[in-house]
């Protein structure tokens, strides 16, 4: 394994104490390639809004960096689709929006309760 590539995933996730940080430094930070951070910017208008440096270079803020960790957390991780990650930020109630809710009890609930189901059906499938 090349040496680069281990250093690299030792740093995502982490948010060095910088005010701006360059198109290049978020996906080292996010572990995602540029033209996913770009999608994601105009998937998520009002959560990753990049500054523009006179030579037209992206400038993300701290709070930006945050947003996309928070994204990429529920998109890879949770299992949100992109429709359903934009539904559970607008679904946030009062004050600037700076972040996504907390994923719900009950919407927890709801989903091990369809995976059981699911599980089930499978099964009375496979013994067909």
């Amino acid at each position: 394994m090349d040496s680069h590539i281990g250093e690299e995933a030792e740093h995502q996730g982490v948010i060095p104490d910088k005010r701006y940080f360059k198109i290049g430094e978020v996906c080292e930070i996010a572990g995602v390639k540029q033209h996913v951070l770009r999608y994601w910017e105009s998937e998520f208008k009002q959560l990753i809004r990049p500054q523009r440096a006179s030579s037209k270079q992206r400038l993300y803020r701290r709070v930006d960096v945050e947003n996309i960790l928070t994204i990429k957390k529920l998109l890879k991780e949770d299992g949100f689709t992109i429709p359903g990650a934009k539904k559970l930020f607008a679904g946030k109630k009062g004050g600037e929006q700076k972040g996504p809710p907390e994923k719900s009890r009950d919407a927890r609930d709801l989903l091990h309760d369809l995976k059981a189901e699911l599980i089930a059906i499978q099964q009375i499938l496979q013994d067909e």
